[in-house]
């Protein structure tokens, strides 16, 4: 993309085209501030080492069953233990679609020649991704032209959005769209993550870069968990830890920020091992799950056979939340 913007390390400041107040408002937050942040090495070390301890332990006890650890996954396990013990069920359609072929579009425009219309961009990402061999491509290239004009409509909403209020990147800042991070020690656990946008340079231990989640709807406090998650794999991969965790909320136009330290690290740390040793409880040692009824259990593949869900959502539709308040 060739607009200009404000670097978000060196607060250098182009001025073509000006920043609407929304994107100056945002570039703020985004900036580094203060001094350089450094970690120290040996806390990093050491932050490592007990998550190599925690892959080990559990590993063993799981004996030898692949586990592949995502945001996702940690929060089903830590949210009703009988869902996350479901086969999983998720299906494609267009309105889950958006995400995926918005984000595409959004990284063709970061590279794109010229200032391209969000619709010349939602419909070259659409027709790359029906070309590729996956999931997403079968499912884009068996769309009907009723599901191809809505998950067209939704993606355009959404870069639109995204191009109008997010603050142009400049390339010496080094964006990464899409970015995917996989940690696989000694055991048979994995850790996975892909991040909607990462930006910074690296500069030898100093910590450089803004992690940045893109969300629509309602804000959540496992958002923040999602970027932790990020911001932990990140840490043990690289030895590096990023500076900030942005959760960016395209309706709004507003973010979410979280300075990373230590003690957000340690917190990252503590959801990942009791996450999977409560998995591990789950499927190695057959405890019964726990049922924790909540908003999600509207899209829960079982709830006809959950009393505690129906009775949790009858509950909620009396007093006229919807779901929505919990």
């Amino acid at each position: 993309m060739t607009r200009g913007c404000d670097s978000v390390d060196s607060g250098g400041v182009d001025q073509q085209p000006p920043l609407t107040p929304t994107q100056q408002r945002l570039l703020d937050q985004l900036r580094r501030d203060g001094d350089p942040l450094v970690f120290d090495a040996d806390e990093i070390d050491d932050l490592v080492r007990r998550a190599h301890d925690v892959v080990a332990e559990v590993s063993a006890r799981l004996g030898g069953e692949r586990l592949v650890v995502s945001k996702g996954f940690l929060t089903q396990v830590h949210g009703c233990e009988a869902r996350h013990l479901l086969p999983d069920s998720f299906r494609w359609n267009a309105a889950t679609a958006r995400g995926f072929v918005s984000h595409r579009a959004i990284e063709l425009a970061a590279h794109w020649q010229g200032d391209p219309a969000p619709e010349v961009l939602v419909d070259e990402a659409i027709a790359r991704l029906a070309d590729q061999a996956s999931y997403q491509g079968d499912f884009i290239a068996g769309l009907t032209d009723a599901d191809r004009a809505e998950l067209r409509a939704g993606a355009v909403e959404r870069v639109t959005r995204f191009l109008q209020d997010f603050p142009p990147v400049p390339a010496r800042s080094q964006p990464v769209y899409e970015a995917r991070t996989r940690w696989a020690p000694p055991g048979c656990i994995e850790l996975v993550g892909k991040t909607d946008l990462v930006i910074g340079r690296p500069n030898g231990r100093v910590s450089t870069k803004l992690v940045i989640d893109l969300k629509t709807g309602w804000p959540s406090p496992t958002h923040r968990d999602d970027l932790r998650f990020y911001a932990l794999l990140e840490t043990v991969v690289r030895r590096v830890p990023p500076r900030r965790l942005v959760t960016y909320y395209l309706d709004s136009a507003e973010a979410d920020v979280e300075d990373v330290s230590m003690a957000v690290l340690e917190t990252a740390l503590a959801r990942l091992e009791g996450g999977v040793r409560r998995h591990a409880e789950l499927v190695a040692d057959a405890r019964p799950p726990l049922k924790r009824p909540g908003r999600s259990c509207r899209w829960c593949p079982a709830l006809v056979t959950c009393d505690e869900g129906r009775a949790h959502l009858a509950a909620l539709d009396d007093d006229g939340s919807q779901g929505f308040d919990d």
